[in-house]
């Protein structure tokens, strides 16, 4: 990508900034260490978050390439930027579970770490100012957000993402609790965007139950950037 020139602001999430590029197709996802939970309403940093959250996602995204998931990924290009597909971005987010944890548990009274006999795949709309509300495929296809077919390709995709990735942490000793990914749409097909990485997904040590993802910034529990630092060094140098 050595003639790909980064040009203005498109996008500037919570997490990371979008921008456009000399190539109508190709966008720039920089990672920030901005860091925020409770729809934004607790805000902070975490030192090293982008570049961190960077090379997970980018290791990851590779990862899956390999097992034919269709990402957005097209190359990592520096410490905390990558270049991906522009995609129309489906303003709903699907969120696999394992185990119990978070707002499951609060919803359900289900005690945390108890075994989901079977994964669980929910929808979010995504959308701040509503608390990302619950949302059914059948307010997918009402609202216009995707199609019955989408919404099967998204599903598909979602689980094999999770099967792929639950191996993929266990032979590193790890548990993917629950994790949130986005889709987009590009010429008629579905692919998998925005990140992977500790601030999307709950990753727990295998023995210990200890948390090495964003939970760890949402209850003051300390220790941030070290369990982030020790996640990317137990994923990528495994």
């Amino acid at each position: 990508m050595a003639n790909l020139e980064k040009r203005e602001l498109l996008y500037e999430g919570k997490a990371k900034k979008v921008y456009l590029t000399s190539e109508d197709d190709k966008l720039i996802q920089e990672f920030k260490d901005d860091a925020t939970a409770f729809d934004g309403m607790k805000k902070g940093t975490i030192g090293n978050k982008g570049e961190i959250n960077n090379a997970i996602s980018s290791y990851l995204f590779e990862y899956l390439e390999n097992y034919h998931i269709p990402t957005h990924f097209i190359e990592k290009i520096s410490s905390n930027e990558m270049v991906v597909k522009k995609l129309q971005i489906i303003p709903i987010e699907v969120v696999m579970r394992n185990v119990a944890a978070g707002s499951l548990c609060t919803r359900y009274k289900i005690p945390e770490a108890t075994i989901m006999e079977y994964p669980i795949l929910e929808y979010y709309l995504k959308n701040d100012e509503l608390h990302d509300p619950m949302i059914n495929e059948y307010h997918a296809y009402a609202f216009g957000h995707a199609t019955p077919d989408e919404v099967r390709a998204i599903n598909r995709i979602a689980s094999k993402v999770n099967a792929i990735l639950k191996f993929f942490f266990d032979r590193r000793n790890l548990i993917l609790v629950d994790f949130k990914l986005e889709f987009g749409k590009r010429n008629n097909e579905i692919y998998l965007a925005d990140e992977i990485s500790p601030d999307t997904c709950r990753i727990w040590d295998k023995k210990t139950h200890k948390k090495l993802d964003k939970d760890r910034f949402r209850h003051d529990m300390g220790g941030v950037e070290k369990a982030y630092l020790e996640l990317r060094d137990r994923i990528i140098n495994a």
